[in-house]
Formats: structure tokens, C-alpha cells, sequence
């Protein structure tokens, strides 16, 4: 059993301790078991741990909040319905560690400005609300009153397109639908969120083109699928439990394709921890082929395996293409099958660093197979050509009918939990008329018209100085946004930030000229200061499915408040009791939340009542329920895209981010990318030997790292070259410290998502230290 040692570290991250060993190929294993049992140990002690640990993802207990991976809605749960990595998030959240007013007086903004996210985020949970205002070093206490009316008065006081509403993917349904309402009777549709800088790209490309921006398959369809594609995406740090669902496909007699630039441990083997004869065997195989393609060269490797699709039917008529689904319920065919009727091989192999016959062998998979899903992550959201590179995906699905018919369709694989529900609930810079003649009609306001600003436009915003007040629910705007340096630099200058938080973080250091800090109940905590008793929330996951999230442990401080309840009193300071909305009903009953958003949001319909049930309930997905697809043309659309690719010029690399192990998003949980071999360290570059060599540098070299960008430099200091088998011609760096690499105008067209996985990169030593 792992030692208690509930203080938070002393020391920092020294990267002169980095330490590199060969990388795995296995994830999970009793090794995650241990890891997962101390951490919440050494935060949180025996009783806290295991009293959460019975109840995530359990039916009546709390949604854990790290990932957004379903679980099953018709058979019976593990035990352990949980992750290494989820019980790391719950670990941090369960923490007994505090950060009081003790703490804020001890450590000024100076001093927290060189500390890094690992440090911040380790010191424990915030007890009571905290304000900084212009002049002063350090944050200090602040009533809870004190705190509403300060946000109220520069709400009131600023143009509504001045203030803007940053969301996380953490926020539950009955919040989210309460945060927009707030933004949109201010007078604003700016509600940017961390959608903005991830699976933006997906709905872009998807809602044009079948009608929904979600995906179209339930966890029962991944064990049935005949073919499952996982593309761009690392499954075993990030969606640890859908390996379960990888290896149950194969099992019954399926076979999995991994396309990825990194050959990632939870892509090649998975040794489930419970399961003893899995264990004995030394785990399952999770991906029958491995495609290790170049950053960026997935659109060229899709319009390929159409081609090479459509040739084969050309071949062996009726074999391959779903003539009566296409004719009936698609348009576009014809122009598809013109553009993919030829290929330039040597321009596709130069594209994706794959050979003709690899991608000719995938294609064979994808011909034999009658019921395939194609998922797919931030490995292919993230670039210029992204919106195409995910059309080419349904391309190849609506060519043999993969919707509508069990084991088949898209599945985009979100990450944060309740991403996906925060846009269903109205979190969106881009409303469409009906959520806004819905939410006049329920509630007697008059929302505004014109489209606000996404995660991008704010940080030209903050650039431009065009905010005023800047509200986080949840969250970590400064590290999670590109370009940092300009964005912090931008972030200092607003006239209000606050920040609705549970633990401190770099948003909270590079702060407005005033700035407050709210802190929150988790998931896991008890929500009992209410009227009626005890609240309940709900979430929607990566499948659709909605379902309650309730906390039963004792909050750490008697000094927090829901967020809802924090929500509706900024209402209430901003606009007095007069406004039409009852905010303090929806503060006192979730369930008047709830209600109003039965009659809001299609779908919810007897939301109170359908979310009292076991299993919760599915929301409708046309192509997946009916075969059906509510475009503009009632119909699947093929689309065509010229090729597109990332090159670099002579000396340079293409640079993704990725996120370690012992982290989620923005927080670290600890220094030890376990399967990756990299550990007490994240300023690593992880490069081929070869491009090492042929760049004139050599393994553990020191260096700085220069971007470009239509002429311009971007540059971060001091990273350790780690030879590392990527694809050739690409290199790897962890998220965030790489952002400041990204300039703000490298985004996903159409999407405008950040291009954190298209950076052009070059190497220069970084300069000895002279002796004194």
C-alpha cells in the first residue's frame, strides 16, 4: 500500500532530472493498478479513495471527470468502471490537500509566475473565494457578496460584446444551460469553449454532411463492427476503457486498424487488469494493423483508400459499394467517383510515408468488411486541412452504407466529459435561430442575433484589447489556447477575469487588472446546500447517452459553492430580481433547470423523468436511429477535396502535441509518460534517430525550437531531443508547453481550430551557460 503524503510538493520540475527508458508495448497491467491506488492514497487517504472509487461511472454515482468513453446501458458494469488516468482526475479532485488564504499570502504573483501547471495544480483545492485588483502582488480573501457585486458592477458597466464566457468540457448539462442563458441576457453571444480547440473540426465537417455534428455509434456497435479504424488518436493514456471495447470487437471476430504518426503502447497490446486470464496471457493484441503515417498525410490516405474501393467494385460488381443506400439517401456520388477514379501513388507515398501496398492491404480490410466505424481524435482535428480530412472519412462511410446498421458509422472520440453536452445545452459562439427563438419564447428575453467569438477570435480579443470582462467556467484559457506569450500578454490587460475553479492554475497568475477566483464543487463532491436537500446533475457522453452525475463525499470546505448557485447569483448582482429569469429557483432546484430545458432543447423532452432512470436515456441521431440525415439536402452528401498535405522545407520537421500519461488537457498529475519511456521531464522533443542525424543533432542534444509561420518565428527554449521511433519527417512535443509554438493564424479552416498538429519546425543549439 502506497505511503500517505497529502502535502503538496515543495519543489518544481527540474528538467536536468529527465530521464528516458525504452518504450512500452502494453498498456493498463496491474503497473496501472499500483499507480492508480497511490495517487489516490497519497492525496486523498484510504477512505476518501475508496468510497469514490465504488461509486464512478456506477449507475447512481458520480461521472468521472476526466474522459467522455460511455459505458454500457444494457449489461452489467465492472467493479472498477474506471481508468489509471480517471483515477488519477479523481484523485486530484478528492484531494485533501487546500490552498487557503495562508497560501495566497505566502506566495505573490511574481513568485507564482515561475512556477510551472504540475506545481500550481498539486497544491490542492481553493477553500474560499479570492479577488487581486489592480497594483496589488497578491490575491487575498473576499466575502462571497463582495465577490457577485464586483462582477455585476463591470458586467454592468461594460459593452456586451466587450465580455466573453469561456467554458471547459467538464461543465454538467444543468450548468452549461445556465451559463449560456447568463451570456446571452447580458447581450452576447461570445461563449467560446474548449471545444473551439479540439473536435471543432469534427462537427465543421460532419453537420454538412450527415446532419449531425456527433457521432453515430453506441458502445454495443464497436463489440459487433467487423473493422474498426482509430485514427489519430492514443487510446491508452487518453480513453484508457475504449481498449476494452477494441479488444471485445476482436474477440468477436473483428479486426482493428491503428493509423498514427507514434506507436503508441494502448495501440499495440492491452493487458486488463481485471480480468486474471487476460493478465496470464500477458494481454490481448489490440490492433491487427498498425499505420504509422506522417502528421498531416491522413486526407491522402483516405482519398487513396476510396480510390482504391471504388476499383475493386469496378473489379467485382455489388462487392464493395451500397448502390441502393446511395441512391436512395445520398447525393454527390457521381462527382466523388470522377474524383477518386485516378491517384498520383508517388505523390500519396510522399504524402503519408506509406507504401502503396500497406495502404492497398487496409484497403482490402475495409472492401471484406460489411459493418465498419471509423473513429478518429485530435490527431486529425488539428491542421489546415482538417474539415476535408474528416469529409474524405465520410466519404468512405457513406460508400458502403456504415450508418444505420449495427457495428457501423463515425465515431468521433471526445475527450473532456460533458464536452459534448455543454454544445448540445447551447454552449456555441455560432447559435442557430431555433435555440434562440426557443430560449425568448421559454423565458421572456430577447437574445442577441450575431455570431460571438470562439477560443481563437477571443485571444485576437485579448490582443486587440476589445475585453473587458473575461468569465472561465472552469478550465485553463492561458495554457489550453495557442500563441501564449501574445495571448498572457493580452490576458494582463482585460479590466475583470474571473475564474470558477477548483485548484489553482496558470490562468489565475497571468490575470486582468482585477481578477477573482471562485471556487467549486467537483463531481465528487456532496451537493446538499439547497432548500430541497441534495442535487443531482447530468452529463451526455461521447455516444449520446444522458445520464445523472451525483457526489456523495464531504466538500473540503464549508466556504464552496455550486455552479450553478454561482452562476445564478452573478445573474442576480448583474441584473437585480427583476429580471425575467428566476435565477434563484434554478439555484435551489435542479430540477427547474431541468424543466426549462425539456421544453429548450429537442430531445430532453420529460427530462426530469427520463433521467431518473437506471440507464438514463439516448438522444436522437438521425443517421444512427433512421438512416436519415437532416441537411440542407435531407440527404448524406459526398463531398470532393483537392489533396492536401504538411511539408517541410530542408532542415525543418512537422511538430504535433500530444499529452503525457500523467496528464489530462492542462493538468498534470504527475511527471511520468510511462509508456513512452519519458520521465521527471516534459521540455522533450521526440524525433526519428535518422531525421536526428540527418539534422546534425544527436540524442539528449539541448536546443531551442524555432516555428514558422508565413514569415514569422515563433520560438521556445531549452527542450531535450529524444530519439524516438515517430514517422519520418515529424516530431512530437507535449501539450501545452509546445503552444507558444503555434502562431494564432496556423488553424483548421472553416473550423478555426488550432494547428497543434501542423507546426513547422527547426533546431539550434541552445547556448552553454558561460562559467562565471
Amino acid at each position: 500500500m502506497a505511503l500517505i503524503r497529502r502535502n503538496a510538493p515543495v519543489d518544481d520540475i527540474n528538467e536536468d532530472e529527465l530521464e528516458v527508458h525504452d518504450p512500452k508495448t502494453a498498456a493498463a497491467g496491474i503497473k496501472a493498478v499500483t499507480v492508480a491506488v497511490d495517487r489516490g492514497v497519497s492525496q486523498a487517504g484510504v477512505a476518501r479513495t475508496v468510497r469514490s472509487m465504488l461509486r464512478v461511472n456506477q449507475r447512481g454515482g458520480f461521472d468521472c471527470p476526466g474522459c467522455a468513453w460511455p459505458e454500457s446501458i444494457t449489461g452489467a458494469r465492472k467493479p472498477a468502471e474506471f481508468c489509471e488516468n480517471g483515477a488519477k482526475a479523481i484523485a486530484e479532485e478528492n484531494t485533501l490537500r487546500t490552498v487557503g488564504p495562508e497560501f495566497w499570502a505566502a506566495h505573490s504573483i511574481k513568485d507564482l509566475e515561475s512556477r510551472t501547471e504540475y506545481w500550481l495544480g498539486n497544491q490542492g483545492r481553493i477553500t474560499e473565494p479570492v479577488v487581486i485588483r489592480e497594483g496589488e502582488t497578491h490575491y487575498s480573501p473576499i466575502s462571497w457578496a463582495d465577490a457577485f457585486e464586483l462582477v455585476g458592477e463591470h458586467i454592468r458597466a461594460a459593452a456586451p460584446e466587450r465580455c466573453v464566457f469561456y467554458t471547459s468540457g467538464r461543465t454538467a448539462n444543468e450548468t452549461a444551460f445556465m451559463y449560456q442563458l447568463f451570456a446571452r441576457s447580458v447581450g452576447t453571444n461570445n461563449l467560446p469553449d474548449c471545444s473551439n480547440m479540439c473536435h471543432e473540426s469534427s462537427g465543421s465537417a460532419l453537420n454538412p454532411t450527415i446532419g449531425i455534428g456527433k457521432g453515430t455509434v453506441s458502445l454495443e456497435d464497436m463489440h459487433r463492427a467487423e473493422l474498426i479504424l482509430v485514427v489519430g488518436q492514443n487510446p491508452g493514456t487518453n480513453h484508457p476503457r475504449m481498449l476494452s471495447a477494441l479488444t471485445e470487437c476482436r474477440a468477436n471476430g473483428g479486426q482493428v486498424v491503428a493509423v498514427n504518426p507514434l506507436p503508441e503502447a494502448g495501440l499495440m497490446k492491452f493487458k486488463d487488469p481485471q480480468d486474471p486470464r487476460n493478465l496470464a496471457r500477458g494481454g490481448d493484441q489490440v490492433a491487427d494493423e498498425f499505420v504509422q503515417i506522417r502528421v498531416g498525410g491522413d486526407l491522402a490516405l483516405f482519398q487513396a483508400l476510396g480510390h482504391l474501393l471504388l476499383e475493386e467494385e469496378a473489379r467485382v460488381p455489388g462487392s464493395v459499394v451500397d448502390h441502393d443506400f446511395i441512391a436512395a439517401q445520398t447525393e454527390g456520388f457521381e462527382d466523388y467517383r470522377r474524383a477518386r477514379s485516378h491517384v498520383d501513388w508517388a505523390e500519396t507515398e510522399q504524402a503519408t510515408g506509406l507504401s502503396r501496398d500497406r495502404i492497398e492491404r487496409v484497403a482490402g480490410m475495409l472492401a471484406k468488411s460489411r459493418a465498419t466505424i471509423i473513429c478518429w481524435a485530435l490527431g486529425v482535428t488539428q491542421q489546415p486541412h482538417s474539415v476535408n480530412t474528416l469529409r474524405e472519412i465520410i466519404n468512405l462511410l457513406l460508400l458502403q452504407g456504415n450508418f444505420g446498421k449495427p457495428g457501423a458509422g463515425a465515431c468521433p472520440v471526445r475527450g473532456h466529459s460533458n464536452v459534448q453536452g455543454d454544445r448540445t445545452m447551447g454552449i456555441w459562439e455560432k447559435p442557430a435561430e431555433w435555440l434562440l427563438a426557443a430560449l425568448d419564447a421559454e423565458f421572456g428575453i430577447d437574445c442577441p442575433r450575431g455570431h460571438g467569438v470562439d477560443a481563437t477570435e477571443t485571444l485576437e480579443a485579448f490582443m486587440d484589447d476589445q475585453v473587458d470582462v473575461f468569465v472561465s467556467m472552469g478550465g485553463n484559457f492561458a495554457l489550453a489556447c495557442s500563441d501564449t506569450e501574445a495571448l498572457e500578454a493580452g490576458m494582463r490587460r482585460a479590466g475583470l477575469t474571473v475564474h470558477i475553479s477548483t485548484k489553482p492554475n496558470r490562468s489565475h497568475i497571468v490575470h486582468g487588472r482585477t481578477s477573482l477566483i471562485l471556487p467549486t464543487l467537483g463531481r465528487t463532491d456532496r451537493d446538499d446546500k439547497h432548500p430541497g436537500g441534495a442535487q443531482f446533475l447530468s452529463v451526455e457522453d461521447s455516444m449520446s447517452v444522458v445520464h445523472s452525475t451525483r457526489g456523495r463525499l464531504a466538500p473540503v470546505s464549508e466556504h464552496l459553492l455550486a455552479e450553478p448557485v454561482i452562476i445564478a447569483r452573478m445573474a442576480r448582482a448583474t441584473f437585480g430580481d427583476g429580471h425575467p429569469v428566476n435565477w434563484r429557483a434554478m439555484a435551489e432546484d435542479y430540477d427547474v433547470i431541468r424543466d426549462h430545458i425539456s421544453r429548450v432543447i429537442p430531445g430532453f423532452e420529460n427530462f426530469n423523468e427520463r433521467i431518473r432512470t437506471k440507464n438514463g436515456f439516448v438522444l436522437p441521431n438521425p443517421p444512427r436511429d433512421t438512416r436519415s440525415f437532416a441537411t440542407d439536402i435531407g440527404k448524406g452528401r459526398f463531398t470532393v477535396s483537392p489533396l492536401e498535405y504538411l511539408e517541410a522545407p530542408e532542415g525543418h520537421l512537422i511538430l504535433q502535441t500530444m499529452r503525457s500519461h500523467d496528464q489530462y488537457n492542462t493538468t498534470f498529475y504527475g511527471l511520468d509518460d510511462r509508456y513512452r519511456g519519458i520521465s521527471n521531464g516534459r521540455r522533450v522533443i521526440l524525433v526519428h534517430p535518422e531525421d536526428l542525424a540527418a539534422l546534425g543533432f544527436a540524442d539528449r542534444d539541448l536546443v531551442d525550437v524555432i516555428s514558422t509561420f508565413k514569415g514569422t518565428e515563433r520560438r521556445a527554449d531549452k527542450f531535450r531531443l529524444v530519439a524516438y521511433p515517430t514517422a519520418r519527417g515529424c516530431a512530437a512535443a507535449y501539450f501545452p508547453e509546445a503552444n507558444v509554438l503555434v502562431h494564432r493564424d496556423l488553424v483548421a479552416r472553416e473550423s478555426n481550430t488550432p494547428g497543434y498538429k501542423a507546426m513547422t519546425v527547426r533546431f539550434i543549439p541552445h547556448p552553454e551557460p558561460q562559467p562565471s
